[in-house]
């Protein structure tokens, strides 16, 4: 079990709350529909995920930089390693 934080968010605004209702309030409309697709097709071993994913964008879409970030991510110049690239290398060992 986790817990939401007592403050905000570093830029003053309140953090997205991990439940479904408040992934979806914090996502473009465009998006929202998709969210709801997915999280209607997870069963109970995946429903977590799916939310966790979701949440992480959301919070992309929320910050000024998160369209440039997500093209770099695609694009695979965004520094650091993937996770995949991780994994790949952890089961190497």
């Amino acid at each position: 079990m986790s817990a939401a934080p007592q403050h905000g968010h570093h830029d003053g605004r309140q953090p997205i709350a991990r439940t479904q209702d408040g992934v979806a309030a914090a996502l473009p409309p465009a998006q929202r529909m998709e969210f709801y697709r997915e999280m209607g097709e997870a069963d109970d071993a995946t429903i977590g995920g799916v939310l966790r994913r979701w949440w992480l964008r959301a919070g992309l879409y929320r910050d000024p930089e998160g369209d440039r970030i997500h093209t770099a991510i695609q694009a695979g110049t965004a520094p650091g390693t993937s996770a995949s690239e991780v994994l790949r290398r952890r089961g190497a060992q």
